[in-house]
């Protein structure tokens, strides 16, 4: 079975190029002309989504936002793809979710890179718990009440089901292994995100503010220390 991607774009020349391109290497893509569009597929089935922006009514950004409310969707990789070139919007859209964001015009071969990168970290989430049987089987983490299934990629608490974005689980998941020790931003960024992807400490403090949230009160072990960075610490 081949992995599908659906790439979103008000522009018919830029989803006619890229779903050229990407079935080329050999993925099935479909095409959306606006989000209220694309919200009619079975977004379930997708392995990716290349997102544009400035869209009329239902803009980029919101439609992603309602992959990530959705739990079938939630962990579906996103790719933004907007002539929006400003850090603030680049930020936006990671904290939205984003697992990158590629500026217009690209380079088509740059592109294409990407889009395996970030396919490929996602295929590595779902082969883990497929190779549950073989030597690479992940035993899951715990503190306490808290239990990371690292197989399976869902935590629980007292448990409960904690819904936690992919970024959210990866941090999660990089304190619980490295407990009690402070890391620097460019710590947790060299850690968690790809290194082609542009991550601001803005970026990193909103997803830690949003973990610590969701934890309750479990959210005070990830610990600041003012002006270097943050750490878990059991005590």
């Amino acid at each position: 079975m081949r992995i599908k991607i659906l790439v979103l774009d008000d522009e018919e020349s830029i989803c006619e190029i890229l779903k050229y391109n990407l079935e080329k290497e050999g993925y099935d893509v479909d095409c959306a002309y606006c989000a209220e569009d694309a919200l009619q597929h079975d977004l379930s089935v997708y392995s990716l989504c290349i997102v544009d922006i400035m869209m009329e009514n239902l803009s980029g950004f919101d439609f992603v936002k309602r992959l990530r409310y959705n739990p079938a969707t939630e962990n579906i990789p996103v790719i933004f793809c907007s002539a929006l070139q400003e850090p603030d919007d680049k930020v936006m859209g990671l904290n939205i979710g984003a697992d990158d964001y590629i500026t217009k015009p690209f380079d088509l071969s740059e592109f294409i890179a990407r889009v395996r990168a970030v396919l490929r970290r996602s295929n590595a989430y779902r082969q883990v718990a497929y190779n549950a049987n073989r030597s690479d089987y992940e035993p899951d983490i715990t503190f306490k009440t808290l239990k990371v299934n690292r197989n399976e990629k869902v935590c629980t608490l007292d448990g409960e089901k904690i819904r936690l974005t992919r970024t959210e689980m990866d941090i999660l998941l990089f304190f619980l292994t490295h407990r009690n020790k402070i890391y620097s931003r460019k710590e947790i960024i060299g850690n968690v995100w790809s290194h082609d992807v542009v991550v601001t400490p803005r970026t990193i403090d909103t997803n830690i503010t949003r973990l610590r949230r969701k934890l309750g009160e479990y959210g005070a072990y990830i610990v600041t220390a003012p002006g270097y960075g943050y750490g878990f610490n059991e005590a």
